[in-house]
């Protein structure tokens, strides 16, 4: 069994999109961690605001195959691929770290994720799990986090 983080984004309907989500990652792996949701605007284009949360989950899946998984998910709730990268999207379920794993893969698979750097990845991160460690960097996530220019990306708490 691994542990995965992932990072959750939507801004297109996205208390739907992101509560429908959490409830397969639940009904596939079972007890999850999920942090608070947050609203911040969009990276790399512009659009809506997205709203963005972390989950941790324990899985038997290696990273290749839960990447697949999650790519279904996304796909099952209307994310489109035939549009540019960074455009607005019903879901985006981006595995952040696994484990203490360091990889580049098929299908955009990257972990530890470079979106880490963005506060919209790296807060929910902290709610749930503050003392992770980066497997690059060695620094936790809290550290991370009080070391990261806050006023530089800011972030809304909501309730989902």
């Amino acid at each position: 069994m691994g542990r995965a983080y992932l990072s959750l984004g939507s801004n297109l309907e996205p208390q739907r999109h992101l509560r429908a989500a959490l409830d397969e990652l639940r009904a596939r792996f079972g007890a999850i961690d999920v942090s608070p949701a947050y609203r911040s605007r969009a990276v790399g284009f512009e659009g809506s605001d997205f709203v963005n949360l972390a989950v941790a989950l324990e899985t038997e899946l290696e990273p290749e195959p839960l990447n697949d998984w999650l790519h279904a998910l996304e796909d099952r709730h209307g994310r489109r691929r035939d549009v540019p990268r960074y455009s607005d999207r019903t879901l985006d379920v981006d595995i952040v770290l696994y484990d203490q794993y360091v990889l580049d893969g098929p299908g955009h698979l990257q972990i530890p994720r470079k979106e880490l750097r963005h506060a919209f990845v790296l807060k929910p991160l902290v709610d749930i799990a503050p003392d992770l460690r980066h497997p690059l960097d060695g620094r936790s996530m809290a550290e991370l986090w009080a070391a990261f220019p806050h006023d530089s990306e800011p972030l809304e708490l909501l309730s989902l």
